[in-house]
């Protein structure tokens, strides 16, 4: 047999044996709950590789740390407005023209599409990074909550590229876990208020 017959032989073994250990990797842990009383789904599941399966299960921890970030943020905007301007209708007074378009143009997209409504709040139709932006023209409320105005940028800006992995299904590479991280840290240093 010849060199080059013997390498693409090679290959095809290699193959072969990765089809059939992917086809018989157990699924990881954090999908069961996806795939148990649904056949179906749970027949879909087993035909990805062991690599994306695996990559779901890492990238899910870093969406639940995010998912809980990003809601907490929500309801920090939501509690500290209504709470200051004695209503929990505050969005027509005092959200942003382009925070108040967005959730128009994200919310009438989703009736076109006949989805359920997410939510009956506002915030939950705007961007992470239109929850800055609330939070900056509302700074008068936010000022002795947060420690600084400029920090809340970066933090923010920083938060808002580390979400586009996250919630795009991509991977984030070592170095952006560890800047997740400290980012994470960041956001609670600033909720220690002014110094």
């Amino acid at each position: 047999m010849r060199s080059p017959d013997q390498v693409e032989l090679f290959i095809l073994k290699c193959a072969s044996i990765k089809q059939t250990t992917d086809d018989h990797a157990p699924i990881p842990l954090a999908s069961k709950s996806l795939v148990e009383g649904d056949s179906a789904v749970k027949s879909a599941v087993a035909q990805f590789s062991a690599d994306v399966r695996d990559n779901a299960v890492m990238m899910a921890e870093h969406y639940k740390l995010f998912y809980m970030l990003e809601n907490d943020i929500r309801r920090l905007i939501d509690d500290t407005i209504s709470e200051h301007h004695g209503s929990t209708d505050w969005w027509d007074k005092f959200a942003p023209q382009t925070a108040k378009e967005e959730f128009k143009s994200n919310l009438q997209r989703e009736r076109e599409a006949g989805f359920t409504p997410r939510s009956d709040n506002q915030l939950d139709y705007v961007t992470f990074g239109q929850l800055g932006e609330i939070i900056r023209t509302n700074w008068a409320l936010f000022g002795g909550i947060l420690s600084n105005q400029k920090a809340l940028g970066r933090v923010m800006y920083s938060l808002n590229n580390l979400r586009g992995p996250i919630a795009h299904c991509g991977i984030l590479a070592e170095d952006e876990v560890d800047r997740l991280k400290l980012t994470v840290k960041d956001w609670f240093r600033l909720l220690e208020g002014p110094k």
